[in-house]
């Protein structure tokens, strides 16, 4: 049986209120494509029977796995286990694929292998669909990546505060993953941060195809990035900025100066967004955690590394002089009016 060529991991819990959606999108690829559904312990609502008629209707496309309540990132893990695609992309069950990007992604993919320089990691643009007011805003990358050919580290440009890789802008090469050794942690939100960062050392060569392809919805209020939700969950948001301080030693990447430069960036991004999570709680318990965390930094990285981290975007919202953590909520505050990424 000839290989396929994506996975699509499609986590799902509690999701009947809009999975459908999601997976019609993904069955555009056609028999391109594998779609796995993983219900995660989802019984207040038909998950489990909507993942299970597809997988009945869909029988050379779709794969339905059940499996106890792990939380998003052991439904992401349990995707690598079982993909068979050369591909693989996760989509949240809340958000959707445009179709027509989609087909233009996957013919250019197809052509890539055949010629045998398949990319360790295609990068397309994302969009926040914003449900509150029903605006979008585009996230691209024309100017970071050449387009339309393929590149490696050496030829990727500077990086906006807004332009991160996430994961909805990559399709990761499986192998890559698998060669990682990237586990994402049980029951913590946010993993999708690891998912992006930790086998980036791995990737060799990209491709970055200027199509707005992920539709990533945001705005409803039991969402994980709504900002009430995160200051509760501030803990799982420290916990998986840990594992990224863990997972590499930026110093092994010295010689790499793109990636490098990058993956300090990213590291630098999810300590500010936990400093800021942590402001916006404001107990005393919080601002330990927020001294526990920098002194966590400091301990398990390099004075070079915790230096390059702390002259990033980090050091900036964790300034020492009086008034400095308003003027750090202040901005945050107007960012988010522009942004509006949570």
């Amino acid at each position: 049986m000839q290989q396929k060529l994506i996975t699509f991991a499609v986590p799902c819990y509690n999701s009947a209120a809009y999975m459908r959606h999601c997976i019609e999108t993904l069955l555009s690829a056609g028999e391109q494509a594998e779609i796995i559904l993983v219900d995660d312990g989802s019984v207040k609502d038909d998950t489990p029977a909507i993942c299970d008629e597809y997988a009945a209707k869909y029988p050379t496309i779709v794969k339905t796995i059940h499996q106890e309540n792990g939380g998003h990132g052991e439904g992401v893990n349990q995707g690598i286990r079982n993909a068979t695609g050369l591909y693989y992309k996760v989509v949240d069950s809340d958000d959707w694929l445009d179709t027509d990007a989609l087909k233009k992604v996957l013919a250019r993919l197809t052509t890539l292998v055949a010629r045998g320089t398949a990319p360790d990691m295609m990068i397309c643009n994302y969009v926040y669909e914003h449900v509150e007011d029903n605006t979008t805003l585009t996230v691209r990358y024309t100017n970071v990546f050449p387009q339309n050919r393929l590149f490696n580290w050496t030829h990727v440009g500077h990086f906006r505060p807004d332009q991160n890789i996430l994961m909805h802008s990559v399709m990761y090469r499986t192998e890559v993953l698998r060669k990682c050794g990237m586990v994402l942690p049980k029951h913590t939100f946010y993993v999708d941060n690891i998912f992006v960062y930790q086998p980036l050392p791995y990737v060799k060569s990209m491709y970055y195809m200027d199509l707005d392809l992920y539709r990533y919805f945001i705005g409803r209020a039991d969402q994980s990035v709504n900002e009430s939700i995160m200051v509760k969950r501030v803990d799982q948001q420290l916990r998986v900025t840990r594992h990224m301080i863990d997972c590499q030693d930026l110093d092994e990447l010295k010689d790499q100066k793109r990636l490098h430069a990058y993956m300090v960036h990213y590291l630098s991004v999810m300590m500010a967004v936990s400093d800021i999570f942590l402001l916006l709680d404001g107990s005393d318990e919080a601002k330990a955690k927020r001294t526990g965390l920098w002194q966590y930094l400091k301990d398990h990285v390099s004075t070079g590394v915790y230096r390059a981290v702390r002259y990033n975007l980090g050091g900036l919202t964790d300034l020492k002089f009086p008034g400095s953590d308003k003027l750090t909520l202040g901005v945050y505050r107007q960012l988010r009016k522009i942004f509006k990424f949570n």
